[in-house]
């Protein structure tokens, strides 16, 4: 019999806020981070959702007093603030895994320099926040596109029921970056206006940041206030093109299916949806045919990417992190600046805060490359 593993402790950083309750009732009034910013000074200003600088280095440095002497990015800076409050509740040991999940890492610290840095290596940001908390193994990067996130979990989840692990911290991040903007660019994929998951007028993403961590654990304390199962998860690529969702979302069924039938529930069984809904063209319309092939469509659903924009390889943790935050609060956050269905199979989108009784929640991911993910929680 397989080992139960749980989620009892979460935080994030987000324009939003420092921590999970100034998230919470920023999101509940309807507050989003995207706004216009300037990256590129030969650009205009885009929509994208963003940390004040300012802020940032205010609270690192009201919070790692002591640590000053050493030299941190930006992005470095944000995900310490994101673990420390994990780490002060729990035990590392010789047991204990640090799983980093990101896409681009370092990636600002290329900017005019004629060699590589050593910190742009994903291993190396990896090891520098490991040897800060005093981490004893060695960290783990999961860097799979935008499904990153969401399959640090599920590695999490499947090396602790293998035995290497008792538990694990889980934390992610990405930074808005001129590389990063330049990219999206490139495929036009850049929305004009604040994104529209699964609207009718939507033209494409918002960029946006943010770092995110979770407490995974097999044996959880009796004096946790609150505990999630991770039931099931899979991941699929479906290779279909080198930034273009499958037609057919095959992949994104497949992990789909996989992810429930490990959890053994059912589609009627699923209380909410935490899509991705990144408001581009393809990806919304690949998510309604995925969801519609598994008779999903009749279950609440939401994007998070109205509020904090695509944060890349963080969206998957924060947005689970959100979601089991509706979940304790009884609550399902709509999908904001939705307004018209612009997908060709009815999914039910959230228009406005609603009670609900959440049980299990789907979340899912895709990405570059044809990769997506899922998750089932259950909330015991």
């Amino acid at each position: 019999m397989k080992k139960e593993i749980y989620i009892t402790d979460y935080n994030c950083i987000t324009p939003l806020g420092f921590n999970v309750d100034s998230n919470w009732n920023a999101l509940l009034a309807g507050k989003s981070g995207v706004a216009l910013h300037k990256i590129i000074e030969s650009q205009d200003a885009f929509y994208a959702s963003g940390i004040n600088s300012e802020t940032l280095n205010g609270e690192f440095d009201n919070v790692f007093v002591q640590n000053t002497h050493q030299e941190f990015t930006r992005l470095e800076k944000m995900l310490l603030l994101s673990l420390k409050p994990l780490i002060e509740k729990h035990d590392i040991t010789e047991e204990t895994a640090f799983i980093l999940s990101t896409t681009k890492g370092n990636i600002s610290l290329l900017k005019n320099q004629e060699q590589l840095p050593e910190g742009v290596y994903l291993s190396q940001l990896a090891q520098k926040i490991a040897d800060f908390f005093g981490f004893k193994n060695k960290p783990i990067v999961v860097s799979n596109a935008c499904v990153s996130g969401v399959m640090a979990i599920a590695v999490a989840k499947n090396m602790i029921q293998a035995g290497k692990y008792k538990d694990a911290f889980v934390i992610a991040g990405d930074e808005i970056s001129e590389f990063v903007i330049s990219g999206f660019n490139s495929f036009q994929a850049i929305g004009s206006e604040p994104c529209k998951p699964y609207d009718k007028n939507r033209n494409g993403i918002n960029i946006g940041e943010a770092a995110a961590a979770v407490y995974i654990t097999s044996e959880p304390s009796e004096n946790e206030k609150w505990r999630f199962k991770v039931l099931g998860d899979s991941a699929i690529n479906d290779a279909n093109h080198i930034s273009g969702p499958s037609r057919t979302g095959d992949g994104l069924y497949g992990s789909i299916c996989n992810a429930m039938k490990e959890a053994n529930v059912s589609a009627e069984q699923i209380d909410f949806i935490s899509a991705h809904g990144t408001a581009t063209l393809y990806n919304d319309e690949m998510e309604s045919i995925a969801f519609s092939r598994v008779e999903l469509q009749n279950v609440p659903l939401n994007s998070m990417k109205g509020y904090y924009g695509h944060c890349l390889g963080a969206s998957g943790l924060l947005e689970s992190i959100i979601s089991m935050e509706s979940a304790l609060q009884n609550t399902l956050l709509p999908s904001k600046n939705f307004e018209e269905m612009g997908v060709s199979q009815p999914l039910n989108i959230i228009t406005e805060n609603q009670p609900a009784n959440i049980r299990y929640i789907l979340k899912t991911a895709s990405g570059f490359g044809g990769c997506n993910a899922a998750i089932v929680l259950e909330k015991c």
